[in-house]
């Protein structure tokens, strides 16, 4: 639990970094890069954890038991 929180916060982290110069280069306004910036990681934040938790539940990659 802790590694998940620990790697969803570093992931954060340079989302933001990514996202605030990704708007900056597309909308050449500081302002506006900084509200897409920490708006959009934020809900995409919450998406890879949402992600990550249902991925850890499924069995998708797992095959069943063969019977006889």
């Amino acid at each position: 639990m802790v590694r998940n929180i620990a790697k969803t916060a570093t992931y954060s982290v340079m989302h933001l970094s990514v996202a605030v110069t990704v708007a900056y280069a597309l909308s050449g306004d500081w302002r506006i890069a900084l509200s897409i910036g920490v708006i959009e990681p934020m809900v995409q934040t919450v998406a890879y954890a949402v992600h990550e938790k249902v991925w850890t539940r499924i069995n998708f990659w797992r095959r069943e038991p063969e019977t006889a």
